[in-house]
């Protein structure tokens, strides 16, 4: 074990330990990408039966509620939940959607048309995509045109990745797209005024936390699932014990 990872491990554990075994209070957006399929980058591939047993803790914690992203109005008080998915994988419809439908938990899945229209095998067709967003509790949101880094695109490029992906998917679908989720989790103070005038309600970075009352809503902090987490380190994410890791990087909502 390296070094970096005993001393993350350690801060964690200290962490954890100082929530005395609830929660921290707010909403916390979970993140994950695939669910089934092999990928090159094998972290962001989580195991159907893990995710399952996941989504199985979370329905089951007294602690937290589990709220869908759709709705542009802050949960209340306590913890609040919602679960979403990024880049538009065949195994959200064949794999997640059927776990989460099962146990009634609502989700986000934000996809990239470019992928769509590749064709890839990995990713949605757009039939899949219209069966996905017809499955009860699923709303689509998008993810950029073309998956590019948004805050290193200059102003004229920017606003097509947001306002083309946007069209597209209401063009296919037949009702408004009002989330975005910022590819590669490039954000900035730029990126979510475009964001803003290209009509969307909410915006979601990559930034690990919980969101309080005072977040700005095209600025949503969100926490990474990744295929190393088990049932101990998914509810270490879930309580916050894993927060410490937003101090690695600058707030985009200050970029």
């Amino acid at each position: 074990m390296s070094w970096k990872r005993s001393v993350s491990m350690i801060l964690t554990e200290a962490c954890s330990l100082r929530l005395g075994g609830r929660p921290l209070p707010g909403w916390r957006i979970l993140l994950y990408h695939a669910v089934g399929t092999r990928l090159p980058h094998e972290g962001i591939c989580i195991a159907p039966e893990t995710f399952r047993r996941h989504m199985e803790a979370l329905r089951a914690d007294p602690w937290v509620r589990i709220v869908p992203l759709a709705d542009p109005e802050r949960p209340g008080e306590g913890t609040a939940v919602s679960i979403t998915f990024d880049d538009g994988y065949r195994d959200n419809l064949l794999c997640a959607a059927p776990i989460l439908s099962g146990l009634g938990i609502p989700f986000v899945v934000f996809v990239v048309p470019a992928y769509i229209l590749s064709r890839r095998k990995e990713y949605l067709t757009l039939p899949e995509l219209k069966e996905l967003a017809s499955v009860p509790g699923c709303r689509i949101g998008s993810h950029g045109m073309n998956h590019k880094p948004l805050a290193e695109l200059p102003p004229g490029e920017l606003k097509r990745e947001l306002l083309e992906s946007r069209r597209w998917l209401e063009d296919q679908l037949g009702r408004e797209v009002l989330a975005v989720s910022y590819p590669h989790g490039s954000a900035s103070r730029g990126v979510r005024e475009a964001a803003a005038e290209a009509g969307y309600a909410l915006g979601l970075c990559s930034r690990t936390g919980v969101n309080g009352q005072d977040r700005d809503p095209l600025m949503l902090c969100r926490t990474e699932i990744t295929s190393g987490d088990g049932s101990r380190s998914f509810r270490q994410k879930l309580y916050g014990g894993w927060d410490w890791h937003r101090f690695r990087h600058r707030d985009p909502a200050r970029a």
